[in-house]
């Protein structure tokens, strides 16, 4: 894999973007929530391609313990309707994000909604969150699980997350859970995101980070790249990245326990040989543009 993990040179951005939409446009017309009742197994699951084998950006055992495998509590789980937690992250960026109230979020990626209906709670109904998301079957699902939710303060928009249906310097806080490493083109993503954070405004993500070079099978993979497995970049690109965007304070940590769950996205092989989930922050300058 190339050294700033953007996709590879004989790869179209735009056909893995589409590779993405109808995989996740799928799990959103027919996957079963993540969150599911215990006694459901893998191989049931929807959001596991009903494979048998739990793909990347998808709990592994997500019947029994679902979210709170990612970080989540009890609470978090209970405080959302059920629909809207699909299983598909790899951590909780609401547990770094510091969210306050009366701040905008913006959610990159948004799936069926599950982190944004968790950030309406912090920010409250002064505040404001905007989830987007490129697959239209999931800004549906979204939209309608904003219902369920009665979310009011809560609002999705379908577009790309490197070409965002944001205004400038708008938004307080970017968030997104194992998203970004989808993304062919992910200093586009970091550069889009500084576009839209006030000054001061800061980012809190949680993604993979690839640990250690990816078998040639692995790399290839049209599975892996849409199963946040491929295309996620090393610490040191992420950090280039988000330096060459103008962020300032940047902190990746790793979280180590991550390979616990990242080892059963693939029957063949220990994925946590090669990923880690990490906790990305960076902040936009106080006086910049």
């Amino acid at each position: 894999m190339s050294n700033d993990a953007e996709a590879p040179a004989d790869r179209d951005p735009e056909a893995i973007r589409e590779m993405v939409r109808e995989r996740y446009g799928r799990i959103a017309s027919g996957g079963r929530d993540g969150s599911d009742e215990a006694g459901v197994d893998a191989a049931d699951d929807e959001c596991c391609d009903g494979d048998g084998v739990a793909d990347g950006c998808c709990d592994g055992d997500a019947a029994a313990t679902g979210s709170e495998r990612l970080g989540y509590d009890a609470d978090d789980v209970a405080a959302v309707a059920d629909g809207a937690d699909l299983g598909l992250g790899c951590g909780n960026p609401k547990a770094f994000a510091e969210m306050t109230p009366g701040e905008t979020v913006l959610d990159l990626g948004s799936g069926a909604g599950f982190d944004c209906f968790l950030a309406a709670r912090e920010v409250g109904t002064e505040g404001r969150v905007i989830g987007v998301d490129m697959t239209p079957e999931m800004v549906s699902k979204a939209r309608a699980n904003a219902e369920r939710n009665d979310a009011g303060n809560v609002e999705f928009r379908l577009g790309e997350i490197s070409h965002l249906p944001v205004a400038d310097a708008t938004v307080d806080v970017v968030i997104s859970n194992c998203v970004v490493n989808l993304a062919p083109e992910k200093r586009a993503v970091f550069d889009d995101a500084y576009r839209v954070l006030k000054p001061g405004g800061r980012v809190a993500v949680s993604d993979v980070v690839q640990t250690a070079p990816f078998p040639d099978d692995v790399e290839r993979d049209p599975d892996s790249l849409t199963g946040c497995v491929a295309g996620a970049a090393t610490v040191g690109a992420l950090e280039s990245m988000l330096d060459g965007a103008g962020f300032e304070a940047i902190e990746i940590t790793p979280k180590d326990d991550s390979t616990e769950f990242i080892s059963e996205w693939d029957a063949d092989r220990d994925l946590g040989d090669y990923l880690v989930s990490a906790a990305i922050e960076a902040r936009k300058p106080t006086d910049g543009a």
